[in-house]
């Protein structure tokens, strides 16, 4: 019975990490922020992580410091132990939705622009795709930061019941 709630454990882990990477990122991050999803205690360390995700000290190290980047964990210590632990930030989805999101939405308005700039007076269908491009990057770049907003909020009222 634990093994096969240790390999559905495992699997889970794996799935975040193929989400991860679909996404652009490396799938060793992934599976690492799977781990910690699950994991019990909700700190690991460097070794818990390379044993249950069967994977290399120095991948482990690498990932969890882009993780640490992308403020999706944090290393903590606990009293009286020589080793640091990782765990999920309690502000972990905000902060990667916020910054991640923020950042690529201004991005693309920006290429857009270029885009724009770029073709002059061009045939009309070319701008015209540009054109609506900008309009729905400047409509999200405008509006993102009320929708995270409203969300703290709703947020709010959850966890001080």
């Amino acid at each position: 019975m634990e093994d096969r709630l240790q390999t559905k454990d495992k699997q889970f882990a794996e799935e975040v990490g193929i989400v991860f990477e679909q996404t652009g990122m490396p799938r060793m991050a992934g599976r690492i922020l799977g781990w910690l999803l699950i994991s019990d205690p909700p700190h690991q360390s460097t070794e818990q992580l390379t044993k249950a995700l069967l994977a290399s000290k120095g991948s482990v190290s690498t990932m969890t410091r882009l993780l640490i980047q992308l403020g999706l964990i944090e290393r903590i210590s606990l009293p009286g132990v020589r080793r640091d632990y990782f765990r999920l930030r309690s502000d972990a989805w905000q902060h990667m939705i916020g910054r991640g999101l923020t950042e690529e939405i201004k991005m693309v308005r920006q290429l857009a622009e270029r885009g724009l700039r770029l073709l002059g007076d061009k045939t009309p269908v070319t701008r015209t795709w540009l054109e609506e491009m900008v309009d729905v990057y400047t409509f999200l770049e405008k509006e993102f930061p009320a929708l995270l907003a409203r969300w703290e909020r709703e947020h709010q009222k959850v966890t001080n019941r």
